[in-house]
């Protein structure tokens, strides 16, 4: 089951300069009033890889299967959620970017016709006995585990390079999204893997979606001049440590171009997995107002805590 929001929300947003809101991002995203958000940047739970604490239903396909649905079929993410399922846990692929998609789509009306949405979103390789962990990448740390089977059948094989990013990506162009830029980030500093049988996974995926317009080509909001030197399409930054407990957090130097050159001064930015609030922070520290959502106890309240920081500072 999922946290149900706190309470209903204000019909205005002008007057929010830095908030997170604790529930799942699904319910929140329709609270918000339309033409609201000036960008939405957010990086989601990865398919496969945590649990972040969270409970989740491991017989789920099995049910969806019992009530007499095909398992490429993909349920709704309300009912994936009400029978226990959580977001980057589906038992496939193709079920998490369904529901990532319905996701986000629950925010496009509040999205500005001006504005933009970026995700950053990794891939993974298949395996039909996966690893999960509560925290850390999949097949790395220390920190406890669980072992899960996944079928096997079609693009879905042995040692196969999903392409969730790319799938992922798509699956918004058949929504009307329009795909700006494929954003790539390159993590010099990965840790060495033991596998001897093909390259290190050294990139992640950021997308730049706007909104199809209505006539003719569409207009959003775009500042280069913060862009990193030369303006390309692959940017290097390193991975950054976690925080708060939380171990897949944003680097401020990837985010920040992104907010600044996509966000007016002062134009609401959304984070709608927010985490401990790292996009939150570089927007309000960029000049920008901030909104998150998150579903944990933990992270919501280190979220606020880091809000209050920032904004301590800003006015010392």
């Amino acid at each position: 089951m999922t946290a149900e929001p706190e309470a209903d929300k204000p019909d205005h947003l002008d007057e929010v300069s830095g908030e997170v809101w604790q529930g799942d991002a699904y319910d929140l995203m329709a609270k918000l009033p339309d033409e609201s958000v000036d960008l939405i940047i957010t990086s989601p739970p990865y398919w496969g890889l945590r649990t972040y604490g969270q409970d989740h239903n491991e017989d789920i396909l099995k049910e969806w299967i019992a009530e007499g649905n095909d398992q490429l079929e993909t349920p709704s993410y309300d009912w994936y959620r009400l029978h226990g399922g959580m977001l980057g846990l589906e038992p496939l692929p193709e079920w998490y970017v369904d529901h990532l998609v319905e996701i986000l789509q629950r925010g496009a009306a509040a999205l500005k016709a001006r504005g933009s949405m970026w995700v950053n979103i990794g891939d993974t390789y298949f395996a039909r006995w996966s690893s999960i962990r509560m925290n850390g990448r999949q097949g790395l740390g220390g920190n406890p585990r669980q072992r899960r089977k996944t079928p096997m059948g079609g693009h879905r094989q042995e040692k196969q390079l999903l392409l969730v990013p790319a799938r992922f990506a798509i699956a918004m162009q058949q929504k009307r999204w329009i795909v700006r830029n494929d954003l790539i980030w390159h993590k010099p500093n990965v840790p060495p893997r033991p596998e001897k049988d093909r390259l290190r996974l050294a990139h992640e995926h950021f997308f730049h979606f706007v909104k199809r317009a209505k006539e003719g080509r569409p207009s959003y909001y775009y500042d280069t001049t913060p862009l990193e030197e030369g303006g390309r399409d692959v940017v290097t930054v390193n991975v950054r440590s976690g925080s708060d407990g939380h171990s897949a957090t944003f680097p401020p130097e990837l985010i920040r171009p992104r907010i600044i050159s996509s966000c007016p001064p002062d134009g609401l930015v959304l984070d709608p997995f927010c985490g401990t609030g790292r996009s939150l922070t570089v927007a309000l520290a960029s000049g920008r107002r901030a909104l998150g959502f998150e579903l944990g106890d933990d992270f919501s309240e280190a979220a606020r805590a880091n809000i209050t920081a920032v904004q301590g500072q800003l006015l010392a």
